[in-house]
């Protein structure tokens, strides 16, 4: 379990600095970018804090506010898509690390319930 952990917690570092990256390509929209790169980066905050969490409830509070900050990450991949700021390509790659980090979440949160 430990292992998988320390993996999601990888994935999402990459995932923010995949996201980072595309940041600094894109002119204007410099709000959404914002948004969009602040809820990428929390995800892996969130993450972060939860492997030190001071109790069971409050693991689980810190990995639903990763899993809401992916599911945010999620939409301000698709409006800056709908506005012609990422192509097909990047828009697809970065929703499928996403989605691939959110259903990871779910599983440990749902772990992390059914535990308690």
């Amino acid at each position: 379990m430990e292992a998988t952990k320390n993996q999601l917690r990888e994935d999402s570092i990459a995932f923010a600095i995949a996201i980072s990256d595309i940041c600094d390509s894109i002119q204007g929209c410099s709000v959404f970018v914002n948004q969009l790169l602040r809820s990428a980066s929390s995800i892996g905050a969130n993450l972060h804090e939860a492997k030190y969490a001071q109790s069971r409830s409050d693991f689980i509070s810190k990995m639903e506010i990763a899993l809401k900050e992916s599911s945010e990450t999620s939409y301000w991949l698709e409006l800056l898509f709908r506005k012609g700021k990422l192509s097909e390509k990047q828009h697809r790659d970065l929703q499928n690390l996403c989605g691939s980090i959110r259903r990871r979440l779910i599983a440990s949160v749902t772990t992390a319930k059914s535990n308690g």
